[in-house]
This record gives structure tokens, sequence and C-alpha cells, in this order.
């Protein structure tokens, strides 16, 4: 059965509310999309969070919210971690990590415009266990960040921010610089910033397979510069696909949903992009 993104949508009706574990066991529309598991831990590719998207909100809050919508891997964004947080600090918040069963795997976006941002990235990432960093270092500073690398084995994504941004635009960009660098240093791949610039998703995906360790999943209501956040399957980019590209290429990392709509209430929003991509994955199997 071929879903458009809207007919889909309306197919699920319910959409946020099917994000709940105990609303997706009894669903009848477990029968419509043929699923025997909607457990997002279920499947070969894993749905995460990027915890940007509850800004607004604690570190425990944040922690509720993705196990009440069984997201188990968690990108933690500086406001919830601060940067400048002592190895001590650290893990009192990776301690709650394990008491809820979620994993920390990884960091950012982290800006580094210093050497001294570079180390501390990397020691941050360390004394949380990360095994990824998401991040934007200056160009001049790659070399400081391949030394970091081999040191920890932490890889390092390279985050592009699409238009306006002048160090890392576009997937291509990071390539271009880091193809010649240890191969643990890759790309975090922003699909609606790849949107907004008018470019092709899919193709930036399977383009740039071997780096790809990490993606932030999302939607956008238009392919311009001012597209903006939207729920997922109400816009324009053809999330489907992109879950089809990610299986194609046997992606291994997390994709990490960046919901920027709704600070102030996002759990709703959070819980329709969950139900819309936990329906899409199985009417694709």
């Amino acid at each position: 059965m071929q879903y458009s993104r809207n007919s889909f949508l309306k197919t699920l009706g319910l959409g946020g509310l099917m994000a709940t574990s105990s609303v997706l066991t009894a669903s009848p529309f477990r029968d419509i999309l043929g699923a025997s598991n909607l457990g997002t831990e279920a499947r070969s590719l894993t749905l995460g969070l990027a915890s940007y998207s509850t800004r607004k909100f604690s570190v425990d809050e944040t922690l509720a919210m993705a196990n009440r919508l069984n997201l188990k891997q968690i990108a933690l964004k500086s406001m919830h971690m601060p940067l400048e947080s002592s190895d001590e600090e650290i893990q009192e918040i990776t301690a709650k990590f394990e008491k809820a069963g979620i994993g920390l795997y990884g960091g950012g976006v982290i800006y580094m415009k210093t050497a001294q941002e570079v180390e501390n990235a990397f020691r941050y990432a360390k004394a949380a266990k990360m095994k990824v960093i998401i991040g934007v270092p200056n160009h001049d500073l790659l070399p400081l960040v391949e030394k970091k690398v081999k040191e920890t084995n932490i890889k390092l994504a390279i985050h592009n921010h699409g238009p306006g941004d002048e160090v890392y635009p576009t997937p291509e960009v990071v390539y271009d610089k880091i193809k010649g660098l240890d191969t643990r240093i890759g790309l975090c791949i922003d699909i609606g910033h790849v949107q907004r610039l008018g470019l092709d998703p899919v193709k930036n995906i399977k383009k740039y397979a071997d780096r790809l360790y990490d993606l932030h999943l999302k939607d956008v209501d238009k392919s311009e510069a001012d597209g903006a956040s939207v729920e997922f399957g109400r816009g324009v980019l053809d999330i489907p696909a992109v879950l089809k590209a990610l299986k194609a290429i046997n992606y291994t990392g997390v994709m990490a949903m960046e919901f920027e709509k709704d600070t102030e209430d996002v759990f709703a929003g959070l819980a329709e992009c969950v139900g819309y991509v936990n329906g899409a994955l199985d009417a694709i199997k």
C-alpha cells in the first residue's frame, strides 16, 4: 500500500495520540498498516530526539516526554547540559539517562570557533560517554578536530545549516572539507535545511552515505529560505522517501527528530511526528 504524505496523515487520523504506547498497542490502525510491532526499537532505523526540540523544558521533562513517545536515544543541546559543565555535573545528568533507560548518544549542535572550544567539546563528550558530537568547527580548526577524534574515538558529524550559513550551508560543502580527513569525521545532514535550499534530501543522503553519522529529521512548510518547521507530513518534505533512502544505504545512526514549532507546548506536535514516522516505516517495510 502506497501513501502520499497527506493521505497517509489522514489515514492515521489521531497520529499524535497513536504515538503513546497504550494507544499503539490497542489501535485498529495496526491492521490497516499491517504492523506487528509499532515500537521504534523493533525496526532497522532508530528514531530519536534532538533535545533542541524541547529547549523550553528541563532534562527531566525531556526524558519523561521521550519515554512516553518510546524514543530511546537523545542528542542533548547545551541548554540541557551546559558546555561549561564539570565532569561531575555531567555525570549527574548522565545518571538520569541511565535511570530513564534512554541513551545519551550525542551532543549538539556544538559550535567550535577556537581551539579551546574544540578541546572542551571533546572533554564534554568524553565525560558524557557520547558516541558522536554534532558540531560546527571552523574550517581552520579541522586539523585539531581530527587529532581529537583520533585521541578519543568520538565521531564528529558536521551539521549543515542551510540558507544564510557561511561555514557549512550544504552537505556538499561539509563533504568537500572532510573527505580527506579521518573517516570518523562525517556529516549530520539536516534534511530541513537541505530542503530550504531547494535541494533534494534523498539525493544528498545517498551521495554522502559513506560519511553520514547523524541526521536531523524534520519537515518544513516550503522549499525556501524562510521555510518553517511543521508537523511531519504537513510540509513539503517527502519523509517516506527519506526513510526509504536511509534503509537503502543501511543507515545505522539515529534519526534525531528536531521539531522547532510550538516550543511552549511541544508534546502534541512531537507525538504527531512520531506517529507519522512509525506508520510510514511500517507502510514501507
